[in-house]
């Protein structure tokens, strides 16, 4: 009888605590992504992109200039789910909130995705490596992989506040209501001066990009998944 009580606590307990894992783990990246949909169709043809720059190959996506690749409708209230893989030298992005995409730079939020092992990333500002918000708001810790090996990140774009994580843990936390100026972060360092609008003043809601072939090394996509959210969530 005691055996049998003891069986059944311990077996509550790893029950608990399994739910608290997959609780915790959750909220870094989705557990299931049933109720996501992807960004694209396979074949493209929802997507908004220069015309023979990006291709998907057994479902990778990879561009041959530095152009971007849109969707075709404007999101608001979002958790995107993917995995990039770098190349030597990659620098690459997500963007989110874009009102312009022909002018996205400074009409957008940026999630940079680097190779933060090139010496060019590596030497570069804290904020331009990756899981920063490029320019604005460095990672917590680099977490990328080596260059040839698949990553997982998730970025949840809720009004104001932008959550990232990469590879099992959130790297980067915004609060765009925080960002007032145009040339100075809240802790005093400066912002690229082709960033020329506020984080406070930017919209909400936009299209969805993914940044092409930029500094010359490639970027590789696969698994690109969207949710829109609810109040609650």
């Amino acid at each position: 009888m005691m055996a049998l009580l003891l069986l059944a606590i311990m077996t509550s307990g790893v029950s608990a605590k399994d739910k608290k894992d997959k609780k915790k783990a959750d909220k870094v990246h989705p557990t299931n992504t049933d109720d996501y949909l992807n960004l694209f169709k396979a074949d493209l043809s929802d997507a908004t992109f220069k015309k023979g720059v990006w291709t998907s190959t057994k479902g990778v996506l990879t561009a041959s200039e530095d152009e971007a690749i849109w969707s075709n409708k404007e999101y608001k209230n979002f958790k995107i789910d993917l995995e990039f893989k770098t190349a030597a030298g990659t620098n690459s992005g997500v963007i989110v909130y874009c009102t312009d995409e022909k002018n996205w730079i400074p009409n957008s939020v940026e999630i940079q995705i680097a190779d933060d092992y090139a010496k060019q990333w590596a030497e570069s500002p804290k904020t331009w490596q990756c899981g920063a918000i490029f320019g604005h708001l460095a990672p917590t810790k680099s977490l990328v992989k080596k260059a040839g090996e698949w990553n997982r990140m998730t970025i949840t774009c809720k009004g104001k506040k932008i959550k990232v994580a990469l590879n099992d843990e959130v790297v980067n936390k915004m609060d765009m209501d925080l960002w007032t100026s145009a040339t100075k972060n809240p802790d005093g360092s400066e912002i690229p001066a082709w960033l020329s609008t506020p984080f406070n003043k930017l919209a909400t809601h936009g299209f969805i990009g993914l940044q092409g072939k930029h500094a010359g090394a490639p970027i590789f996509f696969r698994n690109v998944k969207i949710k829109e959210l609810k109040n609650e969530e």
